[in-house]
């Protein structure tokens, strides 16, 4: 890690020398110099890691230079942020060429620089002593960043073997049919066994679906908060639009207990509480389970038995053994096999002796067992399987101290991976240590964390490979090494959007992080309201990155830490005192979260001159300072609320790449949208959402766009969409594309002329907001010009009275279709034979005239996912639901009566439509009451 840290401070150094070289004068040799000691340095710390379990002194070498590549970096930002306060930040680099004329500026960079350049040089003279080679590749290797992305295609398999048996004795236990409260089905076992990887698969098993009329899945681990237990499940068996969850999310404790009993009291459900520590936190989790029909069930997996014969002495717990000696061998040969599966006798041979040797010593643990083979993967030769077999019982390594000595061969394998990372990727996988455990992280904003600490060079991006795709592949080779584990794909169905860590892993994290003084992760005591507030003390010692999860408390920041990089409080915090920013002017990345009605950020936040990374939320209205216009390092400006007042300043933000706006209602035109201004955008890749005016249509300003990936545009007048959409088909890197067309009551809305987007052949996600009007002279349809490479389209108040669906249906690539809102407003709706050959999920909300929906046979043969809610006039659901037999969930929301009556069962009496759903594991129906937001599910669905 020691190498990784003196790599940032090399990039940091290099920026300086091109960049800011003006303003080095005299002291340009010394920096140069300084820059090379670090190099020499980084050469002697390649495999140290390793070295670093097996000798003290050698140990404490390397943080004395990890603490002075520190050094060197607070150097080099401090006189930078000199120069900021002298003139401003106006042409840094060339507009001002004597900001430093007074020899004392450079007098005391010079006394700087070279004292840790001396401090460096008496290391490096004793580092030979110890011997440091390279015997490995081990962390000197590089991640060579190639010119064309390959599609990330994560191979969707179970690792693990031998839970055959297992499966079907809990699916057994679940599916009995106890007539009494509180029925616990137990998985115990030891951490990195398997529990969530049984209880995940019996959980998604058809039987299982079938069976149970509700199922939801809460994580619950140390950190049991019984108010977001009790909201998961909620928003799980409810399925509530986002205004309702709103309102779920308001109820006080006695309303939502209340509410969370009511909505199961009616039903058969499972619920799964994943990873459970304690006793006590079931017992106070089981006053709000009501009994429910007969047969529902919680499932509990834990890693302590008598927390489960705790729960439900009646039921006897299954317990997860070690695999055998076979058993691993087969596991670790599909890990570190992956594409070698013909290689030959003698081969396999060789490496299965040494295998079998090394998978023993992981004591049949499947994580230790993958994790191992995703490390010998990387491993080509016999001699690389010798050295990963000296290496693992080097000493006694250190990492996850506090757990019990039964992990102790997880424990060696997660540490010998870690030190196995390339250098580039160490500071990546330690970032994981800010969120909490079991977090599902968005990819989107990790990898833009990721660019914002400096972890990805710029000079690892270009013209053919930018930043962010460097930072995918970091991603996928943490995901390729099982360090990583994908949570959810994205709309392609192929790429990461979210992914999670194994709390072992994130042990391994926090401990690694905080003993290298890389990060320290804050979070309150178990005790769930013990206070209302949380009072952090910073001081210059601590680590210079600070997460804070404080819940829902007040935050309370005291003290002074000059030397502090990142500030990451997760929301929500009710309020929080934050002392002067100016005791923060080397900071980089800043996620603030509020629960407040209105927000006034500090104009002090202009100070913050090295700030890459700004991230604002609060429930309410936010206004922000003109002093937003000084963060000309800013990279992403994201902010999400109800309304916001954004200045003209932020236009002078030359380096933004990711500028978010998200309001509470995207029909709000003054709620937060930009009027375009002439500003540089050579660099932005996310920019939504922007007003269109004449300026943009009349100097074509949309040509600067050269980066961008995502943009979301206003339209106030029909007659601009032409002309952008023309100037927008030479964006090549564009792929998703908002477009929300308002018209002012004054004007008059001509017909929509979209052809251009048929030209947009690199286009894959498109969402279109607005009446499209259609015209009764064409005889085509108005979205006949959609490209064909769309995979996830949403259209939304569209008011089309001409089924879309004989040109939606086309579309070879579509995945994903929401029509929202008045999208149509048609009677009749034909789904065709061989038509949506890729459709996985559709949503059909509001169309209000919809009284006829015919899907014919052989349409839509790989929908899993259908949600239907206020059709008020679709009051029988299509005979054609029967023949699409991958149906996995249905969820009915608002719909007229007599459509749920017909596919109900009470009584033992089916409903006459239920031949129609009788195939569909998951069904849900929900009706909405008026009066303060309540909500109650009053159908219930036997499966026979």
């Amino acid at each position: 890690m020691a190498e990784a840290i003196v790599s940032l401070a090399i990039e940091r150094i290099l920026d300086l020398l091109i960049h800011e070289a003006v303003f080095l004068k005299d002291v340009k040799d010394q920096v140069e110099s300084l820059n090379a000691e670090l190099k020499r340095m980084q050469c002697f710390l390649k495999d140290a890691d390793r070295k670093l379990e097996q000798d003290a002194r050698f140990q404490n070498r390397v943080s004395e230079i990890r603490d002075l590549a520190y050094d060197a970096e607070d150097v080099i930002d401090s006189f930078i942020l000199k120069a900021a306060h002298q003139r401003g930040f106006h042409g840094i680099v060339k507009r001002f060429t004597s900001i430093f004329t007074k020899p004392s500026h450079l007098h005391k960079i010079g006394v700087q620089v070279k004292a840790i350049q001396t401090k460096l040089q008496n290391i490096s003279k004793n580092l030979p002593a110890y011997e440091i080679s390279g015997d490995g590749e081990g962390s000197s290797s590089i991640i060579k960043v190639q010119q064309r992305l390959r599609t990330y295609s994560h191979v969707e398999e179970e690792d693990v073997v031998s839970l055959e048996v297992s499966t079907k004795d809990v699916m057994t236990m679940l599916m009995t049919e106890e007539d009494r409260l509180h029925a616990v089905v137990s998985i115990v076992g030891m951490g990195g066994i398997g529990k969530t990887t049984l209880a995940r698969k019996v959980y998604n098993h058809v039987e299982v679906r079938h069976h149970f009329d509700c199922l939801a899945w809460v994580y619950i681990s140390q950190q049991c908060k019984p108010r977001e237990v009790l909201l998961s499940v909620l928003m799980e068996v409810l399925s509530p639009s986002k205004d309702e969850r709103e309102l779920i999310e308001k109820l006080d404790e006695n309303e939502l207990w209340k509410r969370f009993f009511d909505a199961l009291k009616e039903k058969r459900y499972l619920v799964v509480l994943d990873d459970i520590w304690r006793g006590g936190d079931w017992d106070i989790l089981k006053p709000a389970f009501p009994r429910g029909r007969m047969g529902s069930k919680i499932l509990f997996t834990t890693r302590n038995r008598n927390v489960a014969l705790h729960a439900d002495p009646c039921n006897t717990p299954m317990e997860l053994s070690p695999l055998t000696d076979d058993e691993s061998w087969i596991l670790l040969s599909r890990k570190a096999f992956p594409l070698n599966k013909t290689d030959s006798h003698i081969r396999s041979e060789e490496f299965e002796k040494l295998g079998r040797e090394m998978v023993k010593k992981c004591g049949g643990l499947p994580l230790a067992i993958i994790v191992l083979g995703s490390l010998l993967a990387r491993k080509q030769s016999l001699d690389d399987w010798e050295k990963v077999n000296r290496n693992f019982f080097y000493g006694n390594l250190k990492g996850l101290q506090q757990l019990d000595h039964q992990y102790g061969a997880v424990n060696r394998i997660l540490v010998l991976s870690y030190n196995d990372l390339p250098y580039q990727l160490k500071p990546c996988f330690l970032y994981l240590a800010h969120y909490p455990e079991d977090w599902e992280i968005s990819k989107k904003e990790l990898i833009r964390l990721w660019i914002a600490e400096g972890f990805i060079s710029p000079l690892l991006g270009s013209e053919e490979i930018l930043m962010e795709d460097v930072g995918e592949q970091f991603l996928e080779e943490l995901i390729d090494r099982s360090l990583v584990q994908v949570w959810r794909r994205d709309y392609t169905g192929t790429k990461v959007k979210t992914c999670r860590i194994h709390d072992l892993l994130r042990n391994l994290c926090v401990e690694k992080a905080e003993e290298e003084n890389f990060l320290k992760f804050i979070q309150p005591s178990l005790i769930e309201n013990s206070e209302n507030s949380l009072d952090v003390t910073l001081v210059t010692s601590m680590p210079r990155r600070i997460a804070i999860h404080p819940g829902k408390r007040n935050v309370h920041l005291k003290g002074e830490h000059p030397k502090l990089r990142s500030l990451l409080l997760k929301r929500w915090m009710m309020s929080f005192h934050f002392p002067n920013f100016s005791n923060f002017k080397l900071l980089r990345v800043l996620k603030l979260s509020r629960n407040v009605r209105e927000w006034h950020v500090s104009g002090e936040i202009g100070n913050l001159h090295h700030l890459r990374y700004l991230r604002l939320e609060c429930t309410g209205e936010m206004i922000l300072p003109c002093a937003i216009g000084k963060l000309k390092n800013l990279h992403t400006l994201h902010l999400q609320c109800r309304s916001v007042s954004v200045p003209d300043g932020v236009f002078k933000l030359e380096r933004i790449r990711q500028f978010v706006i998200k309001v509470g209602s995207v029909l709000n035109i003054k709620s937060g949208f930009l009027l375009w201004r002439s500003f540089s955008l050579k660099n932005i890749e996310t920019l939504k959402y922007m007003l269109v005016d004449k300026k943009l249509v009349e100097n074509n300003e949309v040509l600067k766009l050269t980066h961008v990936q995502c943009l979301g545009i206003i339209f106030k007048s029909s007659k601009d969409v032409k002309s952008i959409l023309l100037l927008m088909i030479k964006l090549d890197r564009l792929r998703s594309l908002s477009m929300n067309l308002f018209v002012e009551k004054s004007s008059s809305f001509s017909y929509l002329d979209l052809k251009p987007l048929f030209q947009f052949g690199h286009l894959s996600k498109l969402k279109l907001v607005g009446h499209l009007k259609e015209d009764p002279h064409q005889s085509h349809h108005v979205l006949k010009f959609l490209p064909r490479s769309i995979v996830k389209l949403t259209l939304q108040c569209s008011t089309m009275t001409q089924d879309p669906m004989e040109v939606l249906e086309n579309l070879p690539c579509l995945t994903i279709l929401n029509l929202l809102s008045f999208a149509y407003e048609g009677r009749k709706m034909v789904c065709s034979a061989n038509g949506f050959c890729q459709l996985d999920t559709f949503c059909i909300n509001k169309a209000t005239n919809l009284e006829e929906w015919e899907i014919q046979e052989g349409a839509m043969p790989r929908l899993r996912n259908l949600f239907l809610s206020l059709n008020f006039k679709l009051e029988i659901l299509p005979e054609g639901l029967k023949y699409i037999i991958t149906l996995q969930k249905l969820i009915l929301r608002v719909m007229p009566s007599s459509l749920t009556k017909r596919i109900q069962v009470k009584g033992g009496k089916e409903g006459e439509d239920f031949y129609k759903v009788r195939h569909i594991p998951s069904i849900q129906i929900s009706e909405r009451i008026t009066g303060k937001g309540y909500f109650y599910v009053n159908s219930e669905i036997t499966y026979l």
